[in-house]
């Protein structure tokens, strides 16, 4: 089975421009870098000409990893899922279950993800832990720092907003 990565459609569009940035604006940029320090002459001791060559390594291999994520890209309109249960897009309003702290979480796409929004991934522990539950639900979940206990108060779909301005 092929893996498959959910994103919105903002998601898709924000790696597109991120690869025409790379690929139009930096690649071109470090390249004449390069050729600029070419002229500087002893490659050993050319600090400008090794930096150059790793930012163009670095720049290669995300662009390498952007064309493996769109590639596994499935474009989702969360608006069109059904939020009974919770899924892709479907955003959670939860109750920690020790300190009766209350989080709202949004299910996003990886690229997507900024927990200072709640925007959590589709992958992230949390989220497999919580997806397929409802309204209602306790779920006990094992997380990084330790073992959870939420109770799901609520379950929506809600327009995502992925940037503050």
């Amino acid at each position: 089975m092929q893996n498959i990565e959910p994103m919105t459609l903002f998601g898709y569009e924000k790696l597109q421009a991120e690869v025409k940035n790379l690929k139009m604006v930096k690649r071109p940029q470090v390249v004449k870098d390069i050729e600029e320090a070419l002229e500087h002459g002893d490659l050993k001791e050319n600090a400008e000409y090794h930096a150059a060559k790793e930012m163009q390594r670095t720049i290669d291999g995300r662009l390498a990893d952007l064309a493996e994520i769109i590639g596994k890209a499935k474009i989702v309109d969360p608006r069109e899922l059904e939020h009974t249960r919770i899924s892709f897009g479907s955003t959670i309003v939860v109750t920690d279950m020790d300190s009766d702290e209350e989080f709202t979480y949004t299910i996003v796409g990886g690229c997507e993800s900024n927990p200072d929004l709640g925007l959590i991934s589709f992958g992230s522990p949390l989220a497999k832990q919580l997806l397929g539950k409802e309204e209602g639900d306790e779920v006990k979940v094992r997380l990084p720092g330790g073992e959870k206990e939420f109770e799901i108060d609520e379950v929506k779909y809600v327009e995502i907003v992925f940037e503050t301005h």
